[in-house]
């Protein structure tokens, strides 16, 4: 998919625009941004914008994230915080003492 993120008025008028005129390329639309589809078309509509709006116009590539991309202790951290008992703790005072990772770990450490 195509991320495109506007910055300017225009920009987002003309992606607006774009993404009513040709619907099936649009994945999401986000306000100030849209997915489009990762099709040739697609990237015409982000370079056309691209093309007229300079910067006020980004373009990213972008693959949708799977639960699987993320490593398993990752994975069970988030599972178990969720099921906490207090909607209100925070999550490092609930990871402490448990053999889950820590905020810091998981900030320190790419995907």
């Amino acid at each position: 998919m195509l991320l495109v993120v506007t910055y300017s008025r225009s920009a987002r008028r003309d992606l607006r625009n774009a993404c009513r005129a040709h619907e099936e390329s649009v994945v999401r639309r986000l306000g100030r941004a849209a997915l489009l589809s990762a099709t040739e078309f697609g990237a015409f509509q982000a370079l056309r914008l691209r093309e007229k709006h300079g910067l006020d116009v980004q373009v990213e590539r972008v693959r949708p994230f799977e639960p699987g991309d993320a490593p398993d202790r990752v994975r069970e951290a988030a599972s178990a915080y969720e099921a906490r008992e207090a909607a209100s703790t925070p999550y490092h005072r609930f990871a402490s003492g448990r053999d889950l990772p820590s905020t810091a770990q998981m900030k320190g450490t790419d995907l």
